[in-house]
């Protein structure tokens, strides 16, 4: 197995107070609606277990489930990393913060660091060509993601100019 990284940092003002968008981001079925390839989230108290749908890339499918521990500091930041289950090894992970700052009393900048980590059964050659197919759907993902919160709350995605500006990395990690 090699393990394949990527990095995505996003950011942005919502016209919308940040009671409102904390709500989103703590809602798994919301996050579940709102965010491509992934099926659902389990809730067993810190621990998020989200499952992804099948994904499809270089001749290899996999749909992996990760455990996350979700550390909420209301109304500002939440901070997720991966956290298997004792005894338990699982593939993929990721690892970031979601922070909210009040610009205003309706705007919220929100700045999102997510670096998603996956252990494939290819060989470490194939790294530029994975980790780019990597960045690009997690910044696909990113991209609608962002376009579903705004319509979820009530914003149109039109009006907000540029939105989210994201930056998407691979990062080296060796296996």
């Amino acid at each position: 197995m090699t393990c394949f990284s990527t990095r995505n940092v996003s950011d942005g003002d919502v016209p919308v107070p940040r009671s409102a968008v904390w709500e989103v981001l703590t809602d798994p079925q919301c996050l579940t609606e709102m965010t491509p390839l992934l099926d659902g989230i389990t809730v067993d108290g810190d621990r998020w277990c989200w499952q992804l749908s099948g994904i499809h890339a270089l001749g290899v499918e996999i749909a992996p489930s990760f455990t996350e521990h979700m550390a909420f500091d209301e109304p500002s930041r939440i901070a997720f990393s991966h956290a298997p289950p004792a005894g338990q090894t699982e593939r993929a992970g990721a690892d970031g913060i979601y922070q909210l700052t009040e610009v205003g009393p309706d705007r919220t900048h929100l700045s999102i660091d997510i670096t998603l980590h996956v252990d494939l059964p290819l060989p470490s050659l194939s790294r530029r060509a994975v980790e780019r197919v990597m960045a690009a759907s997690m910044a696909r993902t990113g991209d609608v993601f962002a376009e579903r919160l705004y319509r979820h709350l009530g914003v149109d995605p039109a009006s907000i100019g540029d939105g989210m500006q994201s930056q998407t990395e691979r990062v080296r990690v060796d296996a």
